[in-house]
């Protein structure tokens, strides 16, 4: 419970930092707000053009009687119209932070700096930052369309399929928000996609606690392109609690009163020994001994 209530507050305190940093709100609304504006469109059209893409699926249906042509083509439709939405639920947030991949970013890095910083990562392009980005949330939304197809088939199911799958639903897509708006900073780290499955799944309580509520906000239209800055501001400080920073080494501190390392002071050379006289020849044979004698024979 702990561990849920600290990724309630981190998403809290996500919102109050793009609330101070007016400027970094209101660019990191722009990708949020472009992606609505294209998905709004997509599911209009869908709509608009359902009933024709129903009856172009089902030309078996043609000669049918007369209800059920009709009822085949009306749940085929309703299927396009709610598989639409789902999708593009499940995929707004992947596809906003393509699309804003430099605003989130600099939002990443900024709060990773008022945080006290981290190591810098491995330095690469945009167009590579792109490519991983991409890759990486495909990778997401495939997992992501197995559980739904999976919880959709559970939901026919009697009284599990309306209050227990809704209840797993919301929590496999607050995990899989989390783990989308944490690879922003998660990338910067170079954590690979598998390693950050791995993190998010050893503090489950605190990734649910932050992705559920997310998760029910983004219900409400618009909601989820003025959140989405401070959710990536939240997230970057919920990596920052699943991969903290490596502590620094401690500096020794110098002693009270070092001792005084002597001087020494050359003294004088020692004398030079004077040369030694050299020595006398022998006297030739013959010679007197200076003590008068002569030299034995």
């Amino acid at each position: 419970m702990r561990d849920a209530t600290r990724g309630l507050r981190l998403l809290f305190e996500g919102q109050r930092w793009a609330v101070r940093h007016g400027r970094d709100w209101r660019f990191g609304m722009v990708p949020a707000l472009i992606t609505f504006v294209g998905y709004a469109g997509a599911l209009v059209a869908l709509a608009v053009w359902a009933d024709d893409l129903a009856a172009w699926a089902t030309p078996f249906a043609d000669h049918w009687p007369s209800p059920w042509a009709g009822v085949v083509r009306g749940l085929l439709t309703a299927v396009l119209v709610g598989g639409g939405l789902l999708l593009a639920v499940l995929s707004f947030t992947a596809v906003t932070l393509l699309v804003g991949q430099p605003f989130y970013e600099a939002i990443a890095e900024r709060v990773d700096r008022a945080e006290g910083g981290v190591p810098r990562g491995p330095e690469r392009s945009l167009w590579r930052e792109l490519w991983i980005s991409a890759r990486d949330g495909a990778r997401v939304l495939l997992r992501v369309a197995a559980f739904a197809a999976a919880l959709f088939a559970a939901g026919f199911l009697p009284a599990v399929g309306q209050t227990v799958v809704p209840v797993i639903g919301c929590g496999v897509s607050g995990f899989f928000l989390t783990l989308e708006l944490a690879g922003v900073a998660l990338q910067r780290r170079d954590v690979p996609l598998r390693d950050r499955f791995r993190l998010l799944r050893g503090r489950l309580p605190m990734v649910l606690g932050f992705g559920v509520p997310l998760v029910l906000a983004f219900l409400l239209p618009l909601v989820a392109v003025v959140l989405m800055p401070g959710a990536v501001a939240g997230a970057t400080l919920l990596a920052r609690e699943l991969l903290p920073a490596p502590p620094a080494s401690p500096i020794p501190e110098p002693s009270a009163s070092p001792a005084p390392t002597p001087t020494l002071t050359p003294g004088p050379p020692p004398p030079t020994p004077p040369a030694s006289a050299p020595s006398a020849p022998p006297p030739p044979e013959g010679a007197a001994w200076t003590d008068g004698k002569k030299p034995p024979r």
